[in-house]
């Protein structure tokens, strides 16, 4: 078994999904992957199931009823990763926005960089993203930059996906307490780590918006962003974002 292990929700991947599980396992360092599906109707789980016949130690799969949305996925699988001896869990998205070569930068920033929560930042050095219309490049910065304004968090990339956590941060806070559902829920993981005084790391990478599948980003999602940012930064106000006792 790896000592890292790769998060990957997915909701109507069938495009990307075996190329993605593919690329991630021929890279030169060994990272296990974790599928997390939320009943995707295309058919998404059963290519997983026949790609577990081949990668049988490496390959996992959570099967959901339905769309629960992605924070809840991702804390079900900080929980299936918590039980096992992962060191290093990251967080990555099907559609190869989020090139799995930098999966090693990460993993390097907190073997090595003494980083405990590990960022791809598309912010970190100007704007590296393609092929995104400029409505949404100039939606995402901007919400980046009110993060950083509310609450006082020095990330650039506040709403990033990508992401490497080491086990001990994880161990250490309650995911109960964890509220956010949609994109906030990145900001709130961040924000948590900020607040209990772990170390944070942003890499520089370059996001490319998916060329197969259908985005996931709706208006919902970012007015959840929006008035979640202002929740959280009440709850450290109040001494509610706390260290699981």
């Amino acid at each position: 078994m790896s000592d890292s292990i790769v998060i990957i929700p997915t909701y109507n991947e069938k495009e990307n999904i075996e190329a993605i599980v593919r690329t991630v396992f021929n890279l030169p360092k060994v990272f296990d992957i974790l599928i997390i599906d939320d009943g995707s109707p295309d058919g998404t789980a059963d290519i997983v199931k026949n790609l577990q016949k081949e990668y049988p130690e490496q390959l996992h799969l959570i099967e959901r009823a339905g769309k629960l949305g992605l924070g809840t996925a991702y804390i079900a699988g900080f929980r299936w990763t918590l039980e096992r001896q992962y060191e290093y869990i990251f967080e990555m998205d099907a559609d190869f926005s989020h090139n799995p070569n930098d999966l090693i930068r990460l993993y390097a920033a907190c073997v090595n960089d003494g980083a405990d929560l590990a960022i791809g930042s598309r912010y970190y050095s100007g704007v590296n993203v393609v092929n995104w219309p400029m409505g949404r490049v100039l939606m995402s910065y901007f919400a980046s930059m009110y993060v950083r304004i509310i609450t006082g968090m020095k990330v650039k990339d506040a709403t990033a996906g990508f992401v490497c956590y080491k086990r001990i941060f994880l161990e250490t806070i309650d995911l109960d307490k964890i509220q956010f559902k949609g994109y906030a829920f990145q900001v709130e993981m961040k924000y948590t780590a900020y607040c209990l005084g772990f170390n944070i790391k942003e890499i520089s990478i370059v996001f490319v918006n998916r060329m197969l599948g259908t985005s996931k980003m709706n208006s919902g999602i970012f007015a959840e962003g929006v008035l979640g940012v202002l929740t959280m930064r009440l709850r450290q106000l109040f001494g509610r974002i706390k260290r699981k006792q």
